[in-house]
């Protein structure tokens, strides 16, 4: 007999066996001649000190979790705003504590005061005006409050950064980051989603990255993975090849959107001033590690390739989400370097982290970035080993030529 089996023949047994002790305690009601909404004094007595019994234990386990556990376990605040953000947070707690207490002490006290005693009539007391406004009032002042001083504090952090702050880019994808530092001249390079390669992940704006997306839309890629128009018009005009009726629409489809986009590119080429590839050449990409330095103001930027992801550092206090097609921002400054915080937290092996606080898909639990926070001097050492964006870029293999992909490819087609 199998597992689940057994599991089904107990459970229902067990449901069998309720229902018969529920018409055994019927018939025995009768038997006593006691009808089933009448409560013997002695179970009314038995509730009310199971509920004081009850509301005792509550608040000493609570206590006994915050002390500890503490209010958040997330150890000092490692930003600048952080302290102001954990003092709100505390307001909040404290508050909220103390609203537990009183409403469950009034709760279950009652019940146990006002149990029910014969001959003694419960008193009716349906409505009272005063009362009425003052539990509307009171809490409506203590909230608006709070929502003054939390409007206050992300203000602040979601403001213009100083034109001393470092500006940084964070890209999100399934299920990574990507950083972006804006370089020597602090200015983080342009974009555009439809400059999107393999070269290109970023998909930055320069002169070359506008003649790399336009290549890959006319004459495909060199491994023939992605198909250009001129290699799909071939297919599609060629009388020997025979297509089943839903690959033909899938490949029609697939020359439309690649012709609009292409007149697109090359709309944005007769626009772009490439002056301004200045801006993104010297842009430094890290995949690995976000490296920030301690007591220097940052401006973050955050964009997401393809579903909402959320930016969260829980050691800086700070949260935001990225959204495909928008880009959103904060700033703050790192005031503990990692090893400061690795004291602190009595753990060697601690690291600062960027985390995705939005479930994003099957591997969302592994979407994180460590973070690293240092003095400036161990920064520019760092700093010195990384390429610039045009260094990685013209270092990566150049597509082939018109004419080389098209023949690249057309020996795909034909085998």
């Amino acid at each position: 007999m199998s597992f689940k089996l057994v599991t089904l023949v107990v459970i229902v047994l067990g449901a069998i066996a309720i229902a018969q002790l529920v018409r055994l305690y019927e018939h025995s009601s009768k038997l006593r001649n006691r009808r089933e909404e009448d409560i013997p004094n002695r179970d009314n007595k038995l509730n009310a000190n199971m509920m004081l019994t009850f509301v005792i234990l509550l608040f000493g386990g609570f206590i006994w979790l915050m002390s500890t556990y503490g209010f958040t376990g997330r150890g000092e605040a490692a930003s600048e705003h952080g302290k102001t953000y954990d003092w709100l947070l505390n307001i909040n707690l404290a508050l909220i504590v103390v609203v537990f207490f009183l409403t469950n002490f009034l709760l279950f006290f009652f019940s146990f005061k006002y149990v029910r005693k014969p001959g003694v009539k419960a008193y009716f007391y349906p409505h009272n005006n005063k009362l009425e406004l003052i539990w509307t009032v009171v809490p409506a002042i203590v909230l608006a409050f709070i929502i003054i001083l939390g409007l206050k504090t992300w203000n602040g952090i979601t403001s213009d950064a100083s034109k001393e702050a470092v500006r940084v880019e964070l890209f999100s994808e399934q299920f990574k980051w990507t950083a972006r530092y804006s370089g020597n001249d602090n200015k983080l390079g342009y974009f555009d989603y439809k400059l999107t390669t393999d070269k290109n992940q970023l998909a930055l704006l320069t002169t070359a990255t506008l003649d790399s997306a336009i290549r890959l839309m006319e004459v495909g890629s060199n491994d023939g993975t992605i198909l250009g128009i001129k290699l799909l018009e071939e297919k599609l005009n060629n009388p020997r090849n025979i297509f089943i009726p839903k690959d033909r629409v899938k490949m029609e489809d697939d020359l439309d959107r690649k012709t609009r986009l292409l007149r697109l590119l090359y709309q944005m080429k007769a626009r772009h001033n490439s002056n301004l590839d200045a801006r993104a050449y010297d842009d430094v990409i890290e995949a690995d590690t976000l490296h920030l330095v301690k007591n220097q103001d940052y401006e973050f930027n955050f964009r997401a390739k393809d579903v909402i992801h959320s930016a969260y550092f829980p050691h800086f206090r700070a949260q935001i989400n990225t959204v495909p097609g928008l880009t959103t921002r904060f700033k703050f400054k790192p005031t503990i370097t990692t090893s400061e915080m690795k004291k602190k937290m009595n753990n060697p092996d601690f690291n600062f982290v960027l985390m995705c606080n939005k479930i994003c898909g099957g591997a969302h639990y592994k979407m994180k970035m460590i973070v690293v926070v240092e003095t400036p001097s161990s920064y520019k050492k760092w700093m010195k080993t990384k390429k610039t964006f045009k260094d990685e870029y013209l270092a990566a293999p150049a597509p082939a030529t018109t004419a080389e992909a098209t023949a690249d490819t057309l020996v795909v087609a034909v085998n």
